[in-house]
């Protein structure tokens, strides 16, 4: 054991060094901040015998209400549910584009697309379940003998049809896609409708239009874009060009981020992006003090509307949301890994008035 953990030093120092930020999650500094009630609905999701979902990965829904939870079990698989929780189907099973699960959208013509960074690859699927589009492309056979899933290292390589395990997807009302990539790139990817590359912007680093783990995505109605930018504590705003445009600071690591009204192409009115601060995967205790709560923001003020839950494993706490759909801005779905769960989450006005900025 002594060996280990000097050796771990040893690893630690040299990350440091080499000017590599470590994965951690960080208190929020925001202050004052109103709570959002909250409630979750018990035993929403409901599966027929000898079937489970593991480690619940993405979430999402579409124009209809139905949802889709992309899982790691024994394998990845795609379950969709009825709005009341019912299982109905299994979509792509045994595709070779899914190997170890990390999101699932579906966008404004109801197609479902899954991200997976065990192959590089993402998938559009048609409301029916057939495979539309690849963007992406798995490694050889034989080349990824040697690099499992979920190893391997950073390479920055900035290829336009290539990712390095790449996190997220979203689109604007012209149907272009963006692309966050992801743990062995640092950058923001943009397509057209037909996957056709446009641009890519992003080193590795700490400052504007740098990333460290550009971990979550998603877009506005005007086509700003999102990006949780996780390693470095804060949220990305890009325009549509992906030009910086501003930062939220100050709400803690953001795993997830979601902005509520759906991919259009309706103007959805009012929107908001929702932000988790995540309990840590690996659900160390000392890191369920500080963290799992989820925060509001008004997009066109930059206000913190209010903040609800917080770490743990009952309903209505969260252990570790890794995707979360908020196309309701008052019903918020989230896909948690550690407790193999999804849960609806209802939320109630906020008890006080009093808001704090979080942007600069």
């Amino acid at each position: 054991m002594k060996k280990l953990f000097t050796g771990g030093l040893i690893v630690a120092a040299a990350l440091i060094a080499a000017g590599t930020r470590l994965p951690a999650q960080t208190k929020a500094t925001v202050t004052n901040v109103p709570t959002i009630r909250h409630e979750a609905v018990p035993n929403f999701f409901k599966n027929p015998p000898g079937i489970y979902t593991g480690e619940n990965m993405g979430i999402s829904t579409n124009s209809k209400g139905n949802i889709y939870i992309y899982h790691r079990a024994n394998e990845t698989r795609l379950f969709e549910y009825s709005p009341q929780g019912q299982f109905i189907r299994e979509i792509g099973r045994g595709v070779y584009s899914h190997a170890f699960a990390h999101s699932v959208r579906v966008d404004a013509q109801d197609n479902i697309w899954t991200v997976d960074e065990g192959t590089d690859m993402l998938t559009k699927f048609s409301p029916e379940g057939k495979v539309l589009m690849t963007i992406g492309r798995r490694e050889d056979p034989v080349e990824m003998l040697g690099n499992m899933p979920g190893q391997g290292r950073f390479h920055g390589r900035n290829a336009k049809y290539r990712f390095g395990r790449e996190t997220d997807v979203a689109w604007d009302q012209q149907g272009n896609i963006f692309v966050s990539d992801g743990y062995f790139d640092g950058r923001v990817v943009k397509y057209d409708k037909n996957g056709r590359f446009v641009k890519a912007v992003g080193t590795r680093g700490n400052q504007n239009l740098q990333f460290n783990t550009p971990h979550s995505i998603a877009t506005d109605f005007q086509g700003n874009v999102y990006v949780g930018d996780r390693g470095n504590a804060r949220v990305q705003v890009l325009d549509n060009d992906l030009n910086w445009k501003k930062n939220y600071e100050g709400m803690g690591n953001p795993w997830a981020v979601c902005v509520s009204g759906g991919p259009g192409p309706k103007n959805p009115g009012k929107q908001y992006l929702y932000i988790s601060n995540s309990w840590q995967d690996s659900a160390p205790a000392a890191g369920a003090e500080i963290t799992g709560e989820v925060y509001k923001v008004d997009i066109d003020s930059g206000a913190i509307v209010g903040r609800f839950g917080r770490a743990g494993k009952a309903a209505g706490e969260f252990a570790t949301i890794h995707q979360m759909d908020c196309r309701d801005p008052d019903v918020i779905f989230t896909a948690e890994i550690n407790d193999w769960r999804s849960q609806k989450i209802l939320l109630k006005p906020a008890t006080t008035k009093t808001n704090s900025q979080g942007h600069r």
